[in-house]
Order: structure tokens, then C-alpha cells, then sequence
């Protein structure tokens, strides 16, 4: 297995799938991590495969407790006033080194794993070619033994408690389901094998430039699914902007472009792909939420 993965991904769906042969996870909102143990010590890996265990400490330590060869997928939270805060998350990955060891002494991460990619009781890397069921089964026995931070979703077969999740478990954060196939593989970089529903509701857009400083962007240009022009995004939050400008370093410009309206970006060519709040399309502003 190389290092960092390309992580699995989730296409939204209206409707939970039916029939047999799914399983659903309760879609928790934190930050995409890749967990690694290692001989030396843990290594923490954002979707985009940067590494960010020095942010993440409070979960690295205690994953010392795996075993060497171990491999886990799942989204760091923070835990505050009873349920899931996404901003926390947010705020944490986005800050400084200083910054993200105060926050973690004032609101300690969890770990919700929903997949182990490799074990070395179960094959080693060969594991994440097993079906879904049996690397569910070893996630569940590897955790069993650590406990908090450390900890599987909660996942289920029946589709009835699965809706009675995500029609309930909302104020505590959890803000949708995962349905995935039970005998599937771990899709490496794909996302046409799981799918999601989410209450809010949201659609792709690509960034084809920005507005103010590379780092810390005050708009995007961005370039909605089914749309053929760009337009300018929202103005962005502090932290959402950040962050984003950490994706954005790289990127090739292409000069000064302009909106169908007049407005003036920075033209980038970039692989960035933001989630835009449904209704603030094609008729409205667009709204960022986060990088996909």
C-alpha cells in the first residue's frame, strides 16, 4: 500500500438505497482522516493525504496502541456541549501548531473510524480488498480493546434504524447516512461505490480562480455542475478561507478573468472541487461549505 491513500468518497443520493446487501453508517462531521501505526510511531493523513498528526495529537497518541501495520479511515470530531461541532474540526485543522495544541487542551478530538484498510493479524494490506462485512467485523474487534477516543460509527444492516438515525441523531450532529455494499472492497479514490444522504443538502462546483490574497482568499470562482459560466462565491469565513488557501498554493494562474457580470478573479487552474449549499445556485450566491 502507498502512502498517503486516496481516500473513498460518497456520492449524494436522494434516497437511502434498498433491497440487500447494504450497510449503513451514521455520516458523522469532522475532519477526513487517514490513520496510520507505524513501527516508529502514527502518522495522521487529511483527505488530501497531508500529514497532520501534530495538529491531531490527542488521537495519535492513544492510536500508539495498534498494532504496527495498522490502517484506519475515519473523521476526527470534536465533541462540545453534547453534540458534534464542525466548526471545532474546522478550526483546529486550519490553525497554527500553537493554535491547535490549545484548542485540543480546551476540546479533545475522537476518532470515529469507519474502516481499517490494513492489519497485520488480517492480512496485512490485503485486508481493504476484503468484503465491507469482515473489514467491519476486525474495525470493531481492533477498537474493542482501545475504547475513546478511539471508536467505530455506529453501523447496522436494517435500513429501518438506519432512517431512524438520520430522522433522530441530527442534534447530536450526525448529519446523514452512509450506505455502503457489504461485499465490496475499499474503493480507493472512488466515489461511485458509496453513496449519502445528508440534511443539508449540496451540490459540486469547481474553483477556476479567486478573489484576494492566494492564502486567504475572499471569494472563490467557482464553476457549479451544470453551469457553463463562472461566478463569484459568498465571502468566505476566516477559517473555510484558510483552509482553502492551503489547497490553493500550487495553482497555476491564468491571469485576470472576469464573471458575466463584470466581476474580476484570479484565474487557477486547480483539481478543487467545493460543496455549495443546495438553492444557492444557479439563482442565488453561491455558498461555500467545504473542499471536497
Amino acid at each position: 500500500m502507498e502512502f498517503p491513500v486516496r481516500p473513498a468518497l460518497a456520492r449524494a443520493v436522494p434516497t437511502l438505497p434498498t433491497g440487500p446487501g447494504w450497510w449503513f453508517e451514521c455520516k458523522v462531521d469532522g475532519h477526513r482522516m487517514v490513520l496510520r501505526r507505524t513501527d516508529d510511531g502514527v502518522i495522521c493523513y487529511s483527505r488530501t493525504g497531508r500529514t497532520v498528526t501534530s495538529h491531531w495529537m490527542d488521537l495519535a497518541v492513544p492510536a500508539m496502541q495498534l498494532p504496527p501495520g495498522t490502517v484506519l479511515d475515519g473523521e476526527a470530531v470534536i465533541w462540545h456541549d453534547g453534540r458534534i461541532d464542525f466548526g471545532a474540526a474546522q478550526a483546529r485543522a486550519a490553525s497554527s501548531l500553537d493554535r491547535a495544541r490549545a484548542l485540543a487542551a480546551r476540546l479533545p478530538a475522537s476518532y470515529m473510524a469507519f474502516d481499517v484498510l490494513a492489519h497485520p493479524d488480517h492480512g496485512g494490506d490485503a485486508l481493504a480488498a476484503r468484503p465491507y462485512t469482515e473489514r467491519r467485523t476486525v474495525l470493531v474487534d481492533v477498537l474493542a480493546g482501545i475504547g475513546p477516543p478511539l471508536q467505530p460509527v455506529p453501523a447496522t444492516a436494517d435500513r429501518d434504524t438506519a432512517l431512524e438515525w438520520y430522522e433522530t441523531l441530527q442534534p447530536q450532529g450526525v448529519e446523514g447516512i452512509v450506505a455502503k455494499p457489504s461485499g465490496s472492497p475499499y474503493p480507493f479514490g472512488s466515489r461511485t461505490v458509496w453513496r449519502k444522504i445528508r440534511h443539508a443538502d449540496t451540490t459540486d462546483a469547481n474553483v477556476v480562480g479567486s478573489v484576494g490574497p492566494r492564502r486567504r482568499p475572499r471569494r472563490l470562482a467557482l464553476l457549479p455542475a451544470g453551469e457553463g459560466r463562472p461566478r463569484l462565491s459568498a465571502p468566505l469565513d476566516p477559517v473555510l478561507a484558510a483552509r482553502l488557501g492551503a489547497l490553493l498554493d500550487g495553482a497555476i494562474e491564468t491571469g485576470e478573468q472576469r464573471t458575466e457580470t463584470g466581476e474580476t478573479y484570479t484565474g487557477l487552474v486547480t483539481g478543487l472541487v467545493v460543496e455549495v449549499l443546495a438553492g444557492t445556485g444557479r439563482h442565488g450566491t453561491l455558498s461555500v461549505v467545504r473542499a471536497r
